[in-house]
């Protein structure tokens, strides 16, 4: 009975939500994700493989919680913790960033199975954790604007798009960019549609290696990233709309996915926060009861980019690094903003913070283990 009741459910503006969802997911991120897999050591081919992973494993887990609990739950891969991993897997090999996924993911579920995921999450002072992501986040940061060096016109005509987004439209600010960027580097010649193509991606599975150096250096971290920064703001976003689904069951979910996808590239999947919104306002429809449809649409779109995803890869390896590093940039900046207001405004937390971020930002590898550990300690 479900099937049909959730068919008189669906809508033009359910359909419309879960499109433009989905859109800004990878409009926004898909870049950084491009560059954590170039960091763990894959091929384009595995870039492909990687990105069908994660729309797959989004669109099932999606589709599957939204029409379970008849509630907007959207998942997304973790844009934070794939920054983390952007900044810390150069010293690893691909078989270890297999093993950090897998690590990662296994201790997500098991803050499900036990119901841990808020006293532990408890432990952990907000302003630390928010310290650790700016430090992590910074480099993208620096990197969008340090590229004004070598592409002026395509990089400023991208920052000019971004304050004008920001100003007129927030939420398509990142798509404005993009736009903008996609139509410079074009008229400059500067995308080799050579190397873009419309291809299906098989993703191949890599067996983990697990060391105890990338474990603590970047398992750990990841793990934090992902549940500060991406599971606690899903929850929160959809108690903030009035829903109240059980938190516990959409954790296990979310670290089941992970642990069973880490081989194939799944490094993370989440509660989606930022686009999850999209699918819970009254745009979405009227009826909150009946918004559920337009995270379920996200699903199906998920499912459709999963299908696609080599050539979602093959397009960001003929793109121009310029428009990549500062799209990458410039999708993090509300974050970036948000997460140093959250660690520095209690005067309390504030040195700590500050030492952490400091630590974080510095990139020092201590004993073998990156710096967003020890920025954590």
């Amino acid at each position: 009975m479900q099937a049909p009741s959730a068919l008189r459910d669906l809508s033009v503006s359910a359909l419309v939500a879960g499109f433009v969802a989905v859109l800004v997911s990878y409009a926004s991120s898909a870049a950084i994700v491009f560059q954590a897999a170039e960091a763990a050591g894959a091929s384009p081919a595995q870039i492909g493989g990687w990105l069908s992973t994660l729309g797959l494993g989004m669109g099932v887990t999606s589709l599957g919680l939204s029409l379970v609990y008849r509630t907007p739950i959207l998942t997304a891969w973790s844009t934070p913790g794939a920054a983390l991993l952007a900044t810390s897997l150069g010293d690893y090999t691909l078989a270890e960033a297999i093993g950090v996924f897998m690590f990662s993911g296994a201790l997500v579920l098991a803050c499900g199975i036990t119901g841990l995921f808020a006293r532990l999450m408890a432990r952990i002072p907000h302003a630390i954790a928010a310290a650790m992501l700016a430090g992590v986040l910074l480099r993208f940061g620096l990197e969008a604007f340090a590229a004004l060096d070598d592409a002026f016109v395509l990089v400023g005509a991208m920052c000019a798009a971004y304050l004008l987004g920001r100003r007129l439209w927030p939420r398509f600010a990142v798509l404005g960019v993009l736009a903008t960027g996609l139509a410079i580097a074009g008229v400059q010649g500067e995308i080799d549609t050579a190397r873009a193509s419309v291809t299906l991606a098989m993703p191949a599975p890599i067996m983990p290696e697990f060391t105890l150096a990338s474990l603590i250096g970047v398992g750990v971290p990841l793990f934090v990233v992902s549940m500060a920064s991406q599971n606690a703001p899903g929850v929160a976003t959809l108690r903030a709309a009035g829903y109240a689904p059980p938190i516990s069951p959409l954790i296990a979910v979310t670290g089941l996915a992970t642990l069973v996808l880490a081989p194939l590239g799944g490094f993370s999947i989440c509660l989606a926060a930022i686009t999850a919104a999209i699918c819970m306002g009254p745009e979405a429809h009227p009826a909150p009861e009946r918004r559920y449809m337009a995270a379920a649409c996200a699903g199906g779109f998920y499912l459709l980019a999963g299908v696609f995803g080599g050539s979602i890869g093959t397009l960001f390896d003929a793109l121009p690094q310029a428009l990549i590093v500062a799209i990458a940039g410039l999708a993090l900046l509300t974050t970036i903003g948000g997460s140093l207001h959250n660690a520095l405004h209690d005067a309390r937390q504030r040195d700590a913070a500050l030492v952490t971020f400091l630590i974080t930002a510095s990139g020092v590898s201590l004993l073998g283990v990156g710096a967003a550990f020890w920025g954590l300690v």
